[in-house]
């Protein structure tokens, strides 16, 4: 019988995300503390965000996106190929 995972379906999407706004952040020497005060949040919100724990929302990352002034681009490829 095969073990099921205990992270919720979507994770990894969810860290691929978060990993891919960290790394723009460190590419263009913005902190959190940037990011927070571009947002009109608390630094601890914003580590919630960065932190992959959250179900990480379209609007939030919106928002995320909006701050940072980057895009973001989606594409779809099959699961299992």
């Amino acid at each position: 019988m095969a073990r099921r995972s205990a992270e919720p379906p979507g994770r990894d999407l969810v860290r691929s995300v978060v990993d891919e706004v960290s790394w723009y952040m460190t590419e263009h020497k913005i902190s959190r503390a940037d990011l927070a005060q571009s947002m009109g949040v608390s630094p601890g919100r914003v580590s919630q965000i960065l932190s992959g724990d959250e179900n990480l929302t379209l609007r939030t990352l919106s928002s995320v996106l909006g701050a940072l002034g980057a895009n973001f681009e989606l594409s779809l490829s099959p699961a299992h190929p």
